[in-house]
């Protein structure tokens, strides 16, 4: 479940977030993201230098 589909709670709660601080939420999911994609990819390269189906 993302991140921001979960309601503030205590003091942040009636503060909208900054735009700076969503940009750097986005960010690191984008960055997890990414991250996640490389390491699939990283695994079915070294699948199909083995000789095994993708």
């Amino acid at each position: 479940m993302p991140e921001d589909s979960v309601p503030p709670q205590g003091e942040d709660a009636d503060r909208p977030k900054g735009l700076l601080q969503q940009m750097e939420e986005l960010m690191a999911a984008l960055n997890a993201d990414l991250s996640a994609l490389d390491a699939d990819l990283q695994s079915a390269g070294r699948g199909a230098e083995e000789g095994e189906p993708n």
